[in-house]
């Protein structure tokens, strides 16, 4: 495993070792291979997507349909629980 070296401003660290208890390396690398994992799923839907042969008006209208029949759905469960 590589190590890696961060450099923080003064101000950083002062509030860092009011939480002394944080291992901060941990959480550094916690951050690190979360940023990486969501660059990974980006370029996944960048990949799916480029294939889509849906346009920005179809989309729209799903969008609208979706929320027409969530408004239908819950303003059904309103007035039922009135």
């Amino acid at each position: 495993m590589t190590t890696v070296t961060l450099t923080v401003p003064d101000d950083v660290k002062s509030e860092m070792k009011k939480f002394a208890w944080v291992n901060w390396s941990e959480a550094a690398r916690d951050a690190l291979l979360r940023e990486e994992e969501l660059k990974t799923a980006f370029e996944e839907f960048k990949r799916i997507v480029s294939k889509s042969k849906l346009t920005e008006k179809d989309a729209d209208e799903l969008a609208n349909a979706v929320k027409k029949s969530m408004h239908e759905r819950y303003k059904g469960l309103y007035k039922e629980l009135r």
